[in-house]
């Protein structure tokens, strides 16, 4: 018995060895064109994007009323956290739109051109759908969120040849949604989408890329967050009887963060995990300032 437990045993680690070593090969950048993946890629995104507007066509934009597209200035709403929401997707969108055409073997510059712009070009689909519908409408503020996320990513793609300084995100959980959970979210899931007092964005800078000859940790970042508080609704509203007297405060932070694509490793498996969990900072002691209360310090600050 003990015997075949071990041939099991073995032969089941033997398949996850061969199973992980083809994982890695086929996660691993093509040095030249690959069409078939730059077909796949190609074919992926478009599907994805059409499906994602027609779900959101279907299950968001149909609840409210229709209207001819107009335009809306929203940019006083939210303390502006809603723009910098902005800011973190096309970043994001236009990092993940360029890594899966390197992933192919595009050319660097294609890479920029039809992946970096990624984020830009899909959320200016949900801008027009905005503009359609009567409960939102076309955000010139929410397009030129757009175009700097986009910017911060393709700028440094230019300027450096890679990301010195990443946009990151953090969350916590706050006492709001639960006064208004129709807006701020209703659970977890939702509140980590809507809730902006619990949202802060992050600038993470990596320390060595700036100091090239220092013996600083290369996945070692500083990461400067801003985030916002007591907010029930877009703008403060004195007139609103139900959410009079909001405390609603900007918040500024510094912390410590790490660059989880600096850390070394030759599993192309590992890389793209970290890419995946790079998009989160990491909890770290932080200092707080706002207005309110000067200066805070907090033991872990998600």
């Amino acid at each position: 018995m003990n015997k075949k437990i071990l041939h099991i045993v073995f032969g089941l680690w033997t398949l996850i060895v061969y199973s992980q070593s083809g994982l890695n090969a086929f996660l691993k950048p093509s040095d030249s064109l690959i069409k078939s993946r730059r077909n796949a890629v190609i074919i992926s995104e478009t599907a994805l994007g059409t499906v994602s507007l027609l779900a959101l066509n279907e299950l968001w934009y149909a609840d409210y009323p229709r209207s001819n597209f107009h335009t809306l200035d929203d940019t006083n709403e939210w303390l502006q956290m809603d723009k910098l929401g902005h800011v973190y997707s096309a970043y994001q969108l236009g990092r993940v739109g360029a890594d899966v055409l390197n992933w192919s073997g595009v050319s660097e510059k294609n890479q920029l051109i039809y992946g970096g712009t990624l984020g830009f070009t899909f959320l200016t689909a949900v801008e027009i759908l905005d503009g359609f519908s009567e409960e939102w409408g076309f955000s010139w503020g929410d397009m030129a969120a757009n175009a700097t996320g986009t910017g911060l990513f393709i700028g440094q793609e230019l300027l450096w040849h890679e990301q010195r300084i990443t946009m990151k995100y953090s969350f916590h959980r706050t006492q709001y949604a639960s006064q208004r959970p129709d807006k701020l979210g209703d659970g977890l899931a939702e509140e980590f989408l809507k809730d902006y007092n619990g949202q802060t964005y992050w600038l993470s800078v990596n320390i060595q890329s700036f100091f090239k000859k220092s013996k600083i940790p290369t996945w070692l970042n500083v990461a400067f967050g801003y985030g916002a508080d007591g907010m029930l609704t877009g703008q403060d509203e004195p007139e609103n009887n139900l959410f009079q007297n909001q405390n609603r405060v900007r918040q500024f932070y510094l912390s410590l963060d790490i660059d989880l694509t600096r850390i070394k490793t030759n599993s192309h498996v590992l890389k793209t995990v970290f890419a995946l969990f790079n998009t989160i900072k990491v909890p770290f002691p932080t200092m707080e300032f706002n207005e309110e209360n000067g200066i805070s310090f907090h033991g872990i600050y998600f």
